[in-house]
């Protein structure tokens, strides 16, 4: 599937993942899957759009790692008998994304705080080497609590780290409690832009949206780092998922399941059915 194919109608890509992602959970009897659901197009945004092989992607919100496999499988990277075997005995593809298995998982990532950090050291090493590239971290709006996030963006502000991309999944839920109720807005424009990143918010399910703000922000060569602060919904395209904070941790039974594929063919795929 081309860029210009994708850009002229993204609903077929981000369908045909979310039921990938939906059949990895339910073959796993495993949670994750409304975060999954919520990062999707911005990885679609990122990995098929935006990534050049000498950019580098960082899953931060390792969570959701489902979404990542998904992406890389079709992106032919992990072939569809290594996903078959996520989250089994010796796999590669465990619930978190471990490291030196796949060029497009580079580190480790789940426990969070991390990826911010060593995107920001990559980015300042593609300056330090004059290269023209940049490094792209995915952080969950809960991630935005934790204090080596806040650290590595001082540190990406004060070296003008204008190659660093940010990208916010901001579903408005986290691990307990809806993020507003446990710190406060971490992920709110105005703190950000406060800090001195070029902030934008976006639809983080407007994949056309996102890739039109990716591409102008890359023109911006004014030695401030890019944060894209995108509003989503936890569990998107799953109506009994959808902004409900207890599809982070469950499991989908075989009726919910079949429920699920059924609404994403007919939302994205636009195969009607009789659910």
């Amino acid at each position: 599937m081309t860029i210009e194919e994708i850009l002229s109608d993204p609903k077929p890509l981000s369908g045909e993942l979310r039921l990938k992602i939906l059949g990895l959970y339910h073959q796993a009897n495993a949670g994750h899957i409304g975060c999954s659901l919520s990062c999707i197009d911005l990885m679609i945004s990122v990995l098929f759009l935006n990534k050049s092989p000498e950019d580098t992607f960082i899953l931060s919100k390792g969570h959701a790692a489902a979404a990542l496999y998904a992406c890389l499988n079709t992106l032919g990277e992990i072939t569809d008998e290594e996903l078959s075997t996520f989250y089994t005995d010796g796999t590669t593809l465990p619930a978190h994304p471990a490291p030196r298995q796949y060029k497009g998982i580079p580190f480790a990532t789940g426990s969070l705080g991390h990826g911010l950090p060593i995107a920001t050291g990559i980015a300042h090493a593609a300056k330090i080497a004059d290269e023209e590239s940049y490094s792209f971290a995915l952080l969950s709006d809960g991630e935005t609590n934790e204090g080596t996030t806040w650290e590595a963006a001082h540190y990406a502000i004060q070296n003008q780290l204008d190659n660093l991309f940010m990208l916010v999944d901001k579903n408005g839920l986290q691990g307990f409690d809806s993020t507003d109720k446990v710190l406060g807005e971490t992920a709110s424009v105005e703190k950000w832009k406060a800090i001195g990143f070029e902030t934008v918010e976006v639809d983080g399910h407007d994949i056309v949206s996102l890739n039109e703000t990716i591409k102008e922000l890359k023109g911006h060569k004014n030695g401030l780092p890019k944060a894209i602060i995108a509003q989503t919904v936890k569990g998107k395209g799953v109506s009994y998922m959808e902004n409900k904070l207890e599809w982070h941790y469950l499991p989908m039974n075989t009726e919910q399941y079949q429920q699920a594929t059924l609404e994403i063919k007919e939302r994205y795929l636009n195969e009607l059915t009789n659910a």
